[in-house]
C-alpha cells in the first residue's frame, strides 16, 4: 500500500456521506412532487387576465374576462396574456426556489 494511503476511515466517511445524499435526494423528490401540486396565480389588465401556474412551471389555467373581449384588439389581448404568463412563471420559479433552497443548503459538498 502506498505511503500515507489509509482506506479504513475514508470508507466510513463515504458511506455516511452516501446515506446523507440519499436522504437529501428523497427530500428533493418529495419537495418536487409537492411543487407540482402548489399553484400561483398572476393577473394582468386589472384582473382581466388570470394565469395559474404550478410550482413546477406547468400552466394550469388561463382565464380571460369576457368583458375584455368586447373592446380589446388582438394585439392588446396577446400582450396581456403574455404579461400574465411571464409573471406566473416568475412567481412559480420563486416558489420553487423557496421550497428547494433549504434542501440545497444540506448538501455535504
Amino acid at each position: 500500500m502506498a505511503k500515507g494511503f489509509n482506506r479504513g476511515p475514508a470508507m466510513g466517511g463515504q458511506g455516511g456521506m452516501m446515506q446523507q445524499i440519499q436522504r437529501l435526494q428523497k427530500q428533493m423528490e418529495e419537495a418536487q412532487a409537492k411543487l407540482a401540486e402548489e399553484t400561483v396565480t398572476a393577473t394582468a389588465g386589472g384582473g382581466a387576465i388570470k394565469v395559474t401556474m404550478t410550482g413546477d412551471q406547468k400552466c394550469r389555467e388561463v382565464i380571460i374576462d369576457p368583458e375584455l373581449l368586447k373592446d380589446a384588439d388582438a394585439e392588446m389581448l396577446q400582450d396581456l396574456v403574455l404579461s400574465a404568463v411571464n409573471m406566473a412563471l416568475d412567481q412559480s420559479r420563486e416558489l420553487a426556489a423557496q421550497r428547494m433552497g433549504p434542501l440545497a443548503g444540506g448538501l455535504p459538498f
